[in-house]
């Protein structure tokens, strides 16, 4: 793998969980089994294997490496990527690869697709994503990937396999879908990002942002600027049923050894130990 750029890693439950963030700075994240991305703000060499992203928003730490990652499959002959990103940003977005592919003289072939809140985009047979308005200073979506089950339906549960099996012969639907809230991806947004869409708090790993940490900074100017506080953590912390959660997009004000006090002093138990800084 080719070290381009930051990258960090933490496994959960089978799911691997990769990617970087630092506000104003790059933004990009992947799930290497769910074979799924968010946000391009910059692009590890070795996620260029990875065919689907899913973009918040426009903001350039966000999404200014979309060109050099189209760029790269096409170089590697990799069949053209598939990129969901909010609907009202299409148009512009496709202007900005024209212009590039006119500067680099080369395709850039990808399939660009509009996202409204409340959309859902089938990865697979399994999983699904489903899309949520978030709280930011442009428009913004957040993403809840769901595992899909079939469960059989409480009035057939006393039956026999062949009772079953002659049911769904004749045409009975004898199962129900039940989904599990896998991966909450919030992207960059205020509180009301998480309390709109209360999923988020039920998601087995949660991304979330917490760009500030010091007390001196003003809850109201942050959220503002469609960002969360670490005392918007503290003060739902009683909500978070997640089972990791992930707290990243950390201000540059901030080095690392300051951002640990801070949320350690706010949060010693490090909400069950379940709280885990992407520093």
């Amino acid at each position: 793998m080719v070290d381009n750029v930051a990258l960090k890693q933490i496994v959960h439950n089978g799911l691997t969980i990769e990617g970087y963030s630092r506000a104003a700075v790059q933004t990009y994240w992947r799930i290497v089994e769910m074979k799924v991305g968010f946000d391009l703000g910059a692009h590890p060499w070795d996620f260029m294997g990875t065919q689907t992203w899913f973009v918040t928003h426009t903001h350039l730490d966000h999404v200014a490496s979309l060109p050099v990652y189209v760029a790269r499959r096409r170089m590697m002959k990799m069949d053209p990527p598939t990129i969901y990103l909010p609907s009202h940003a299409i148009d512009n977005v496709e202007q900005v690869l024209r212009a590039f592919s006119r500067l680099d003289r080369g395709r850039l072939p990808c399939e660009l697709i509009g996202v409204e809140p409340g959309d859902e985009i089938e990865l697979s047979r399994e999983l699904v994503v489903t899309a949520h308005a978030t709280k930011h200073t442009i428009p913004s979506l957040g993403f809840i990937i769901w595992e899909r089950r079939k469960k059989l339906k409480e009035e057939y549960r006393q039956l026999s396999g062949d009772q079953i099996r002659d049911l769904r012969l004749a045409g009975t639907e004898v199962s129900m879908e039940h989904r599990i809230p896998m991966v909450g991806y919030l992207g960059d947004s205020a509180p009301p990002g998480l309390d709109r869409n209360p999923e988020f708090y039920r998601t087995k790993v949660l991304i979330c942002e917490m760009t500030f940490v010091a007390p001196g900074h003003r809850k109201e100017k942050i959220h503002k600027h469609g960002h969360i506080h670490l005392d918007d953590f503290v003060e739902r912390k009683d909500r978070f049923e997640n089972e990791l959660i992930i707290a990243s997009h950390f201000s540059t004000r901030y080095h690392d050894r300051q951002i640990r006090r801070f949320v350690e002093k706010a949060l010693p138990d490090m909400l069950g130990g379940r709280l885990h800084l992407w520093l």
